[in-house]
């Protein structure tokens, strides 16, 4: 990942977190809504999830996140619903994890694949 790159979502990660907004699902700025389903990739990550609606004032999102490089650095997925965040890492080479977060008193998600 390019030092520019890398200074801009340390940036825009800490913009999200101190004005107390959520982050955005791989390069999107947007909730996803039930039946959403996302399976972004980046250097050294990939992830798998699918947001669905439990009942009317809640949402489930359920998937993966892999580590795919030997570098060290450890694969998260970050997923904020209303002011509730819930993370999931995989760390070391092709290990993978399953998550599944439910959020009550939301109808949408926002998620994001980073490594860390």
């Amino acid at each position: 990942m390019s030092a520019v790159r890398k200074t801009f979502l340390s940036a825009l990660s800490a913009a999200v977190l101190a004005g107390g907004l959520t982050l955005g699902a791989a390069g999107t700025a947007n909730a996803d809504g039930c039946g959403t389903t996302r399976s972004p990739k980046i250097s050294g990550a990939i992830a798998s999830w699918t947001v669905s609606c439990p009942t009317k004032h809640s949402v489930r999102v359920t998937g993966w996140v892999e580590d795919t490089s030997t570098d060290g650095d450890c694969a998260i997925v970050r997923v904020v619903a209303g002011s509730t965040q819930q993370t999931k890492k995989a760390c070391g080479s092709d290990v993978r994890e399953p998550f599944s977060f439910t959020f009550q008193g939301a109808q949408s998600a926002q998620a994001r694949l980073a490594t860390v």
